[in-house]
């Protein structure tokens, strides 16, 4: 039995310990690795935080990020709960698309120079179903592969090899990560055991006699008796540094009362400010699986999606407007994700069904502001099994996040990534990255004829270095890949042999380098 298997099936609630922050206790399935003193290294020679924001259920993202210049199509979509045109928040400089009204703490963020929104993230195979969704996010696994690790677990593993024996030390006396929440998810599952500590409201814990750790047989349950036993102590051990960071904050500017995100990100400011050299926090925030009733009947800005993306906005706004009062929002940058969005057309419920890709936001007083991507390809007339197609990997959000933000080296980064995914300008230059913000050019492919009958031509023009073109259909479904490989600068043509695929609608992504595109085309 590993001992991944040993926590996982024999220990019921993990190890707690009595509360300690705000109420909160501390729940730790800590696996530190000697990685804790290199995230202090060139991929840690610096003092910044990342912080994940899931939103669990599946957001909305066409209700989200309105697609102002595709309005028509739109609205015809979602007739029952399409948000009004004059209602949509309007951001600094952007035309095409707006935020839901009740997001006025984002559009502020944006308005100021800190988020970053990019358009239509997912990935080939969309899976519709929760937990492997999840999963497939938390891992950054592609669709059909199960990874048993996840993306930050990985990424701490090959920081600070060896976790947990002899944490904390001298050169690292702080948590890995923190996850706000009962269970340590798979996104911090490191290749033995998990990399983070979660905290929690806790019903019982686990008791410490003298700070010892007691004989064990020499048998396979004894070593794992012994390695969580180990865990135990070490807890405990963080448990005190936590205590110690939070009391060295005595002041914060005001948050939201009634949002639990907002309590959440509070706890998160007041550990960042309190001195602890975590890297990475996680919290989460759930109810965006919205079949039915997500608006009000007479009033779409206003209701139950309304309330959640409220919250979300407020919380954020809050926690930036503190971490700046408490003079460290130059260390943090953060990042919303939710398993999947929803289908263009809404159903008879006033709601919205299981879809496929959506936006997702990157925030911070070092992010790159702006919008990544078009505006998601909406067809006239959407029918119940249209998606709105990905134009960007989620993975390419994740690496870019790992190297240009924790300065990741390119070999731990495809260490971590497990291929190489292309990056994006998500960051300001002289943090530790060197890219430049890039625009979406209009021509980068162009398709002929669309509609078209059996052939199609695709014409595109290369910057050099890896392209990718993918076909997919209506429901995001990957039809084929037509090109995975180096090209050389240039204009270039591939002939497409569709004459198998049934009539519709389809799409062509073009990926070169940060330069990324989606297009429709017909099969008549």
């Amino acid at each position: 039995m590993n001992r991944r298997k040993f926590l996982n099936g024999y220990l019921p609630a993990g190890v707690m310990v009595p509360s300690f922050v705000n109420g909160m206790g501390f729940k730790a399935f800590e696996s530190g690795h000697t990685f804790l003193n290199n995230l202090l290294l060139p991929g840690g020679d610096n003092d910044r935080v990342f912080v994940v924001i899931q939103l669990n259920g599946g957001n909305d993202g066409l209700n989200t990020v309105i697609p102002l210049d595709q309005f028509g199509k739109y609205a015809n979509a979602r007739k029952n709960i399409f948000i009004e045109e004059s209602k949509v928040l309007r951001l600094n400089g952007i035309e095409n698309v707006g935020l839901h009204p009740a997001m006025t703490g984002l559009q502020q963020l944006y308005n100021d120079g800190k988020l970053h929104v990019v358009q239509s993230v997912g990935y080939a195979q969309p899976n519709f179903s929760h937990f492997r969704a999840t999963d497939i996010w938390m891992s950054a696994s592609d669709s059909k592969q199960v990874l048993n690790t996840g993306w930050l677990g990985r990424f701490l593993d090959e920081m600070y090899p060896g976790f947990p024996i002899g944490y904390p030390n001298s050169n690292m006396t702080d948590p890995l990560a923190i996850q706000i929440g009962s269970v340590t998810s798979l996104t911090l599952q490191g290749p033995a055991q998990p990399m983070g500590m979660s905290i929690s409201n806790p019903s019982s814990f686990y008791s410490f006699v003298n700070n010892q750790i007691d004989t064990a047989p020499n048998t396979y349950a004894g070593k794992e008796l012994t390695f969580v036993r180990e865990m135990a102590k070490q807890t405990q051990k963080f448990g005190d540094v936590i205590k110690l960071a939070n009391s060295k904050v005595t002041t914060q500017s005001p948050y939201p009362t009634g949002n639990s995100l907002a309590d959440q990100l509070k706890i998160v400011s007041r550990l960042i400010k309190g001195g602890l050299k975590t890297k990475i926090y996680m919290v989460n925030y759930g109810g965006f699986d919205t079949h039915s009733n997500q608006t009000v009947a007479g009033d779409t800005s206003i209701g139950y999606h309304a309330t959640l993306l409220g919250n979300v906005s407020n919380a954020i706004k809050a926690f930036m407007d503190d971490l700046k009062f408490q003079g460290v929002e130059d260390r943090v940058i953060g990042m919303t994700y939710s398993e999947f969005g929803r289908r263009i057309l809404s159903n008879g419920s006033s709601g919205t069904d299981h879809g496929a890709a959506a936006p997702l936001f990157v925030f911070g007083a070092r992010v790159q502001a702006g919008v990544s991507g078009t505006t998601p390809i909406l067809p006239a007339n959407a029918t119940v099994g249209d998606n709105v197609p990905y134009q960007y990997d989620f993975r390419s959000v994740y690496a870019s996040i790992l190297s240009n933000w924790l300065c990741v080296d390119s070999t731990m980064l495809n260490n971590v990534m497990l291929k190489n995914f292309q990056e994006l300008p998500l960051t300001k230059l002289g943090t530790c990255s060197i890219m430049k913000p890039v625009g979406n050019p209009d021509q980068l492919i162009v398709l002929y004829p669309n509609p078209f009958h059996k052939k199609i031509t695709i014409q595109f023009k290369s910057a050099g270095g890896h392209i990718m073109i993918q076909v997919m259909d209506a429901s995001g479904r990957l039809v084929k890949i037509l090109i995975d490989r180096e090209f050389d600068p240039g204009t270039f043509r591939i002939d497409f042999d569709g004459e198998h695929l049934p009539a519709g609608l389809y799409y062509i992504r073009f990926q070169n380098q940060v330069m990324q595109q989606v297009k429709s085309v017909v099969k008549m």
